[in-house]
């Protein structure tokens, strides 16, 4: 099953010369029951494109926590063998998993990362993070502005050469 891992470019750099996602629990997103229940008359395309946008809205909370690196949302696909059931206090629409495991990566499919452009609107997401999950309507609406920005596909192949160019912090070292 395809499942989707929050990054930063930071975090990303270290999974991939540690050769693996971890340490376990890790919070992915997927294609759940509670989501594809919401989204009863979604194709799989767009049930996966749903995980992954939840994926890359967490990814925003990640650099909320990390002010040190790259404003630029990240998400990691992978191929799992098996993902938990929901416990049951998942909400209608929610992907979100508690993955007990660490994701090797070898099982990294693609990585998907916002374009050097992106990074002030993802920013302000971030640095308005703790106020939007207050509730607060200017803080929800700089967070839902990122979903304006579509994040570019890597082939994991391509990884290590983009992070060469980026450096760990994005932007050759610089946020």
């Amino acid at each position: 099953m395809r499942v989707y891992i929050p990054s930063t470019l930071r975090l990303l750099d270290a999974a991939c010369h540690a050769g693996e996602l971890g340490p376990a629990p890790l919070t992915a997103y997927a294609v759940t029951p509670a989501l594809r229940e919401w989204y009863a008359e979604g194709d799989d395309e767009e049930l996966e494109y749903a995980a992954m946008a939840q994926a890359a809205r967490a990814s925003v909370g990640l650099l909320a926590a990390d002010p040190e690196t790259a404003r630029r949302r990240v998400v990691v696909a992978a191929e799992v063998s098996a993902v938990p059931p929901a416990d049951g206090s998942v909400e209608l629409g929610d992907a979100r998993l508690e993955l007990q495991v660490v994701i090797p990566w070898t099982t990294v499919a693609a990585v998907h990362l916002d374009a050097a452009g992106a990074a002030a609107v993802v920013g302000k997401a971030a640095d308005l993070w703790d106020a939007a999950q207050n509730g607060d309507d200017d803080a929800l609406f700089a967070l839902d502005s990122c979903e304006g920005e579509d994040l570019l596909w890597y082939a994991t192949q391509e990884i290590p050469d983009l992070l060469a160019a980026e450096g760990p912090r994005g932007r050759n070292g610089s946020s």
